[in-house]
């Protein structure tokens, strides 16, 4: 992924930061409690493709 676009992406919902998660393949918003996809390196930002965070996987 890209460093300089990971500087510019935001949680599309509430606008927050989103931290990549390289082995699991996710931009993940913690206050959302969502993780986004990232398929072939191109991130899905929308809210239907997004996982929701299990409580063990919020803050790590």
């Amino acid at each position: 992924m890209d460093p300089k676009l990971l500087e510019i992406l935001v949680c599309p919902l509430c606008k927050g930061p989103l931290d990549f998660r390289k082995t699991a393949g996710e931009l993940v918003c913690k206050p959302c409690r969502l993780a986004f996809p990232v398929r072939d390196g191109i991130p899905v930002m929308l809210e239907d493709e997004a996982r929701a965070l299990r409580d063990d996987e919020a803050g790590a």
